[in-house]
């Protein structure tokens, strides 16, 4: 992407001096290039970032294999030396055009303060655990990334409340409990990552209140939050299809709700057929939970796998899923499945027939009016 941007600033340039655009023009286009270019994410930047990591965690070994061995106030200044290098020294060299390094000397910093909470409150012997120490991070990080309008901190807070969610969910520790106040933290995240300008967050703030809603439906009532995930998630997608631009341009998703909805769509009814299963006996509302679940994964690759690739790879591990589960629960003999995977084959071949027949009809209007 950098080699792309330089390469642009340099026609634009060229275009300016041969009098192909006017100043008002270039001065447009090299702004919307510095914009696109800032939103990028090179191969340079993941190497600068995952080096940042290392190192944070290096520094932070360090200190804790040395804990006993520096006076305390040492260990403060240090640790306090280290945040305040990362997020400075980032801030000086982003203002230099060193993006990529700049943010990663502030990830440092994140990780210098998550372990600052750490290494500090077990030297002051203050009370709390794992999850507090999680949502006090968070929320430093949070408040980080707005102070400097960074793309991978508004990441970074996400990923943590995310650790912070499992960590409460799963009960590594004590005993599980739905923490319900995720919901705040994934709203309040979600509305930080459009003052950073971090797509990437919000796709991963969905991804995980489909994480919350699981845990929610395994906790209690699964039926009905499993139920009320897939019909929200079916509702979504309809939106997202028929009046795609405008919800587009308001949650600024790339135009990747549908794939985000079909994804909440095949959770909750999962959830609902693994629910209904009954290996015993069949199971009529098992039949139709899988009935209601291939019909959507149809729908879906018919209504919106033309324009996403990645949309209909996950219909075909939707479908996939589903030939595994209705097996697993449904059929006995070599005879059954044999008649399954025919009568499967057939109504793929259907599928294809009709899907091309779509997209044909769907290019010719195309074709007609290029011609025209």
């Amino acid at each position: 992407m950098a080699g792309y941007a330089t390469q642009v600033r340099a026609d634009i340039a060229r275009w300016r001096e041969s009098g192909l655009i006017d100043p008002a023009t270039a001065e447009a286009l090299t702004s919307d290039i510095a914009a696109n270019e800032r939103a990028s994410l090179s191969f340079g930047s993941i190497l600068a970032m995952m080096a940042a990591l290392l190192f944070g965690a290096a520094i932070l070994i360090f200190v804790a294999a040395n804990w006993e061995a520096i006076p305390r106030l040492v260990r403060v200044a240090a640790l306090f030396a280290v945040i305040l290098a990362g997020y400075v020294g980032g801030a000086v060299l982003k203002a230099r055009d060193h993006a990529a390094i700049g943010e990663a000397l502030w990830i440092v910093a994140v990780a210098a303060f998550g372990g600052s909470i750490a290494l500090v409150g077990q030297m002051y012997h203050l009370s709390g655990d794992e999850a507090s120490a999680l949502l006090t991070w968070c929320a430093g990080t949070a408040l980080a990334a707005v102070a400097l309008r960074s793309n991978p901190l508004t990441v970074a807070a996400v990923g943590i409340a995310d650790a912070w969610l499992v960590l409460k969910g799963f009960g590594f520790y004590w005993r599980a409990e739905i923490p319900h106040l995720f919901i705040v933290m994934a709203v309040v995240l979600f509305a930080i990552s459009f003052w950073t300008r971090s797509q990437a967050a919000r796709h991963l703030i969905i991804l995980s209140v489909i994480l919350y809603l699981v845990l929610l439906a395994t906790d209690r009532d699964t039926l009905p939050v499993a139920v009320s995930l897939a019909v929200v998630s079916a509702l979504l997608f309809a939106a997202s299809v028929f009046t795609g631009d405008p919800i587009d341009r308001i949650l600024q998703l790339g135009g990747r709700l549908p794939l985000h909805a079909l994804f909440g769509f095949l959770t909750g009814m999962a959830i609902v057929q693994f629910e209904l299963a009954d290996e015993s006996t069949y199971n009529g509302g098992f039949a139709i939970a899988s009935i209601m679940a291939l019909a959507g994964i149809v729908a879906a690759i018919m209504l919106a796998g033309r324009e996403s690739r990645g949309l209909r790879w996950l219909a075909y591990a939707g479908f996939a899923f589903e030939l595994a589960i209705i097996y697993g629960v449904t059929l006995r003999s070599m005879l059954d499945t044999a008649g399954f995977f025919l009568a499967a084959a057939v109504l793929l071949g259907i599928l294809a027939l009709i899907i091309i027949r779509i997209e044909k009809r769907m290019r010719a209007p195309a074709k007609a009016g290029a011609t025209a």
